[in-house]
């Protein structure tokens, strides 16, 4: 089952492009993101099966040695992370809206599924490093309860690497607040 994810973020362009080249030869994996990110990084984020994502991600870090900035493996990635990486999606109705703030991507990836794992929340987006200055976001909305639920097993992910920057709970938030999430 090809579910599991695992990606390195590097803090050099180079160095990215050798390791997502040792990350592809390590392993039978298939490239979900390999990217240059602000400001000045580089993220590769693989797909495959848990054993070959594990080696591949292991493979990587070692290729990155001191550009290495962070990196992360899940088992079994949920499936609402997916759609919430490639775009907005914008909800019919924001009920409480909850985000959170990440120093690196890999975290914030591992805050996310932690939050959408954690409470009955719908994504509303996942923004990655770009023009960011390298940090990273994921908002999401649903009843007051569950946001805040979601928002603090996010903030406990990101917090036991030391990465969390905020998070944050807006009960009942202006719809107008839609147009910053676009």
């Amino acid at each position: 089952m090809k579910n599991s994810v695992g990606g390195v973020e590097l803090s050099s362009m180079a160095k990215g492009f050798e390791t997502t080249d040792a990350m592809l030869k390590a392993a039978t994996v298939e490239i979900l993101l390999a990217r240059t990110m602000c400001p000045g990084k580089y993220c590769v984020i693989v797909m495959g099966d848990v054993a070959d994502v594990r080696a591949s991600v292991e493979a990587g870090v070692a290729k990155a040695a001191e550009a290495h900035v962070d990196h992360f493996i899940i088992p079994n990635l949920d499936p609402a992370i997916f759609p919430a990486l490639s775009a907005v999606n914008i909800p019919g109705k924001l009920e409480a809206l909850g985000v959170v703030e990440t120093f690196s991507i890999a975290s914030l990836i591992e805050a996310a599924d932690a939050a959408v794992k954690s409470a009955n929340i719908r994504l509303v987006e996942i923004r990655l490093a770009m023009a960011l200055g390298g940090k990273a976001f994921v908002s999401f909305t649903g009843s007051v309860a569950d946001c805040m639920t979601a928002a603090e097993a996010a903030a406990q992910s990101a917090g036991a690497k030391g990465l969390l920057v905020q998070k944050v709970v807006i009960p009942q938030p202006r719809p107008e607040l839609l147009t910053e999430l676009v």
